[in-house]
């Protein structure tokens, strides 16, 4: 069996680095690691319209934006295909006929919608097309015979969701549908970035994002206005690292190097963090730091990102043909599925010899 990824954002804004320590940075390794057959990654703007279906500019304009910084992470459309959701309109009929397989109530209560439904404050007035993402996002998946799936740890009801359908659909109809399986970030901090205020989420709607495409002095500015330890108010007062979220980002990103060029009075930082738990180390040296670290990650990654803004017609036509690419896939699919489901009428040379047999 070939091993296939598919993953892939919604075009709602610009990309921050909870994405790219959550995935991009992983599907750039994966990517270059040479063990896949394919990946496949969707800008799924049909998604993000399930709740932004009154305002589609918004949508419209982050399209670009999201294929830039895919790019600018050194995504490599020779290796990946990177594709527009509502451009494979097989993926909707495929998530049609997955409706018929997944109940209401199940759907209410899968994990991560009520999470979702709970944040954006649609209580009563769900929209149907927002609670049957899970259904949607098994087509994506299935469409393209994916194998892994990388994700975050708040999604895996998602892929479990996916799996479910998987196995009724192959149990009715036959071995058609490939049951894909999650990749989890390895590092355990990068699962779930929290945003500059400490809230649990970095979310664009909330603000508190650091965007890949930040100038460095924007990046400076939000992380020396980061939260951390709100009762280490004296250099000398003994700090707490749970809930601290320069020292969450530090997990995410730093790497012994960092210590050399940047602090060579701390070897590494679990020194840096019991320094810091003993007393005597104050907020703005660790954010400095982190500072200086961050930019080591963001800076190619800007000039990239400014170089093919430069080439945006390429990116424009990179997009189309990597669409047309993810229609086929997903049209090869979907007509295994009708055929297993005995629906391809006009090609299966049976239909009307069942027919006349029956006379």
């Amino acid at each position: 069996m070939k091993k296939v990824i598919l993953t892939g954002d919604r075009p709602t804004g610009r990309l921050h680095i909870g994405h790219y320590v959550g995935s991009l940075k992983r599907r750039v390794q994966l990517q270059n690691s040479g063990e896949f057959d394919h990946i496949y990654i969707m800008i799924a703007d049909a998604q993000a319209l399930t709740d932004n279906f009154e305002n589609p500019e918004k949508v419209r304009s982050n399209i670009l934006e999201v294929a830039l910084d895919y790019l600018a992470c050194g995504l490599d459309p020779q290796r990946v295909t990177i594709f527009v959701q509502s451009a494979v309109p097989e993926l909707t009929e495929i998530t049609f006929y997955y409706m018929n397989l997944v109940t209401l109530s199940r759907l209410q209560r899968n994990p991560t919608v009520k999470a979702e439904i709970q944040m954006r404050g649609f209580e009563t007035s769900i929209p149907v097309g927002f609670l049957n993402y899970p259904i949607s996002q098994a087509a994506d998946i299935t469409a393209f015979k994916a194998t892994t799936v990388p994700v975050g740890e708040d999604q895996l009801p998602m892929i479990e969701q996916t799996r479910e359908i998987v196995r009724k659909f192959n149990s009715i109809y036959g071995e058609v549908l490939t049951e894909p399986d999650a990749l989890l970030p390895s590092n355990s901090a990068c699962q779930r970035l929290p945003g500059t205020d400490g809230k649990a989420k970095m979310s664009k709607s909330l603000g508190n994002c650091i965007y890949l495409a930040d100038e460095a002095e924007e990046v400076r500015k939000k992380v020396m206005s980061m939260y951390t330890d709100p009762d280490h108010i004296r250099v000398s007062d003994p700090g707490k690292l749970e809930g601290n979220t320069v020292f969450t980002y530090l997990d995410a990103f730093c790497q012994e190097e960092h210590f050399a060029r940047y602090l060579p009075e701390y070897e590494n930082l679990a020194a840096l963090k019991a320094h810091y738990q003993a007393g005597g180390l104050g907020d703005v040296k660790v954010k400095k730091f982190l500072n200086r670290v961050l930019e080591d990650e963001l800076e190619p990654i800007r000039a990239r990102r400014l170089e093919y803004a430069g080439r945006i017609g390429e990116v424009y036509e990179m997009l189309k043909k990597g669409s047309e690419t993810a229609r086929r896939e997903a049209a090869d699919t979907l007509e295994c599925m009708k055929a297993a489901m005995k629906i391809n009428y006009f090609e299966d040379a049976e239909f009307l010899k069942d027919w006349n047999a029956r006379e």
